[in-house]
This record gives C-alpha cells, structure tokens and sequence, in this order.
C-alpha cells in the first residue's frame, strides 16, 4: 500500500508544478492575447505606362464597283473565278454579240451611203456655183444645190453619230473590270438574261489595299484628341492625322500601322458623335470589309505611374475608391482618385505615394487603427511598361 501511494505522489509532483507556471505567467482569470492578423501587401514602386485611347470601327473597302451591264443580252461566258483578285480593264463577262454586231454593220453601209450622197452633193453644188455666175442657171436653182449639200454633209454626221453608238453598244457586250480589286461572287450564270443598267449586281469588286476603318467618337472626345494632336502629345502622321495600331477581332493586333484623320469630320445631330476615318494598309489581304477592329492611339508615356490591383480597392456608397495601408505596423484607410485601368490594375492619380504599402490580402481580417503584421507579395512579371487604356464608347 505505501508503495502505491509513492507512485502516485510521484506521478502528481509535475502536474503541480506546471500549473504554478501557468499560474505565474498570466493573471487569474485572463487568457493570453492573441497574435496581430497577417496580410499580404505590395509596395507601390514608379512605373512606366502608355496612354493610349481606342476607338471602335468597322473595315470599308478603299473603292468599290458594282458590275452592271449597260446593253441587255444573253450571257455567254463568266470569264473570272469568284473570290480571285482581277486587274483594271479584265473582261469579266461576255454577252451575245450578234444583234449588236449586226446593228453596228448596218450603222457602217448607211455611213458610206451618205458619204456617196455628199460626194454627189459637193461636185452639183459646185458645178451650179460655176454656173450661176454667167446665169446659166437660175438662183433659185443654186440655192437648191447648195441646200442640198448641206443636208448631205449633215446626213454625214448623223449616220457616222450612228456608227459609233453601234461601236459602243457591241463594246458593252464585253463587260470588264473598272478597277482593280478582290472580285466577289457572281449572281448570274451563263445563258442568264441581262438588261441594261439593271438593279441587281452582276457582281462587285473591291479594292481592299490599302483598306478604310470608319471609327465613331463623341464630339468632345474629338476635342481632346485634335487638341492633342496640335500640342504633340499624339504621334502624328501628317497634317490632321495621328498614327494607329489595331486590334483585330479576336484581340491580336494588326502588324501594319494606319493613320487617323480628323479633318472633314460631321457631327450627328441625332447622337453627338462624329465618324473619323483612318486609312490602314492591308498587303496581306487580312483585313476584310465589315469587319470589327478597335483603333488604338498612343497619346503619351507616363514613367511615375502608380498601379494598385483592382481587388484591393474598394468604394463607398457614394462611390469613393478607397484602399487600406499598413503604416507603422496598423492599419490605414485612405481615399485615392483613379485614372485608368490597366490589366487586373488601377491606375492612381492622386491618395498615395511610391513606397506605400497597400493592403490586397486580408484586409477583411484588419480594422483600421489595428496592428497587423504584413507580409510582402510578389507583384506580376511584366507589370512595367503597359499600356493604359482609355476605352470610347
């Protein structure tokens, strides 16, 4: 029994003594504090930005031609192939030439029967001039001849008028290309029945290089950048013009660099904007008529631009943006102005300063005026020399 009783004396001895630890290292009654909360924080270091602006446009064709005919006819052949590129001056179809053939042959003989009718004319109309001077014939008579030359020689021009309207018609029996261009599909086949100046479109042909981008901006906006374009802040490509780059439908950008024009610009009553055009180069034929692009201007490069990530700001009721800072070990509210966005970031134009340290972890586990304990995050590879951009509208 004493044996047993030792063992347990034994046993209760360090229980005893780690609860006078405890006892000495707190008060009665109080647990321990807790530690400060941690967050991640970046520190906002200068950065180099360019401000660009991008315009919404659609492709139009540098020239365009309808192909109608202007003789009617059967259509004999299609002598293109649709889709193909075609030069100025290419026959693109060929229509029954007999009738006109034969129109332009009569319009020939009827033209040498009335030079032989001149020829005739001129010869009496001289020999009763010769005449009428030694009153061989009477005055009256000489008038006749001499009116009948005339006629003759009027009769000359109008069959001769008629030979070339018969040349033309039988030359519009070949339909050729009035510029050079992409041709695009054909709306008749050969043994198709055509008028004259018909409504419907044989076909079309567009030039495409170099291409127009018709952009549409407000009235105000059109200000800003004319004004920037005087002062120097755009890159300019002539009077009234500032060079572009564009981006293509799917987000790639274009590899050949355009040019904006400002001049000649209409403002609509209706909505207040204004159509700019731009003229692109399209060597490649990439660019097609219709299509969306959006048109980026470069207006100027920022080389102290602040940026925040987006999810590290919020905004009140009334809208005003606001970020958390750790200073001096707490937590700090503070308003700030943003500009533009660029990527997943903000672009801060007032409220902070390069090495302030925002909060973008956490921040909802902090209270202003409480200590934290930060921790450094790794901003994003190539956050430096972005483009920031204005989008219009």
């Amino acid at each position: 029994m004493p044996t047993i009783l030792n063992r347990f004396l034994v046993n209760l001895a360090p229980l005893i003594a780690l609860s006078a630890v405890l006892a000495g290292c707190s008060p009665a009654g109080e647990m321990p504090a807790p530690p400060p909360p941690e967050v991640g924080v970046i520190t906002l270091t200068p950065q180099s930005q360019t401000l660009t602006s991008e315009l919404p446009g659609r492709t139009r064709a540098w020239m365009v031609a309808e192909i109608r005919p202007q003789v009617g006819g059967i259509v004999k052949q299609r002598l293109f192939t649709e889709g193909a590129e075609v030069k100025a001056g290419d026959a693109l179809y060929q229509l029954d030439p007999a009738t006109y053939q034969a129109a332009y042959a009569e319009a020939r003989a009827n033209a040498a029967k009335a030079e032989a009718t001149l020829v005739s004319a001129r010869l009496k109309a001289k020999r009763y001039a010769e005449l009428a001077k030694i009153d061989a014939v009477s005055q009256q008579d000489n008038e006749d001849a001499q009116a009948s030359l005339k006629t003759a020689e009027a009769d000359v021009k109008s069959a001769q008028a008629s030979v070339d309207s018969a040349r033309i018609n039988l030359a519009y029996t070949r339909i050729d290309a009035p510029i050079s261009g992409r041709i695009e599909t054909s709306t008749v086949t050969p043994g198709a029945l055509v008028t004259a100046s018909q409504e419907t479109a044989l076909t079309t042909v567009q030039q495409i290089d170099p291409l127009y981008v018709d952009v549409t901006q407000s009235s105000a906006e059109v200000l800003r950048l004319k004004r920037e374009l005087a002062e120097g802040k755009l890159k300019s490509a002539g009077k009234d013009e500032a060079r572009i780059t564009l981006l293509l439908e799917d987000g790639s950008p274009y590899a050949h660099e355009g040019r904006l024009q400002f001049a000649g610009a209409t403002v609509s009553e209706s909505t207040g904007s204004v159509t700019l055009r731009a003229v692109v180069p399209n060597p490649d034929g990439l660019l097609l008529p219709g299509m969306y692009v959006r048109a980026v201007l470069e207006e100027a490069v920022d080389d102290q631009a602040l940026l925040v990530p987006q999810r590290a700001v919020t905004r009140s009721a009334s809208g005003a943006a606001s970020v958390l800072l750790v200073v001096d070990g707490k937590v700090e509210q503070r308003l700030v102005t943003l500009g533009r966005s660029v990527g997943n970031d903000w672009w801060v134009t007032g409220g902070l300063a390069a090495g302030d340290q925002v909060i973008v972890e956490g921040g909802q586990k902090a209270r202003v005026g409480t200590s934290v304990r930060s921790v450094a995050l790794e901003q994003p590879a190539g956050a430096s020399d972005s483009l920031a951009t204005r989008s219009a509208n």
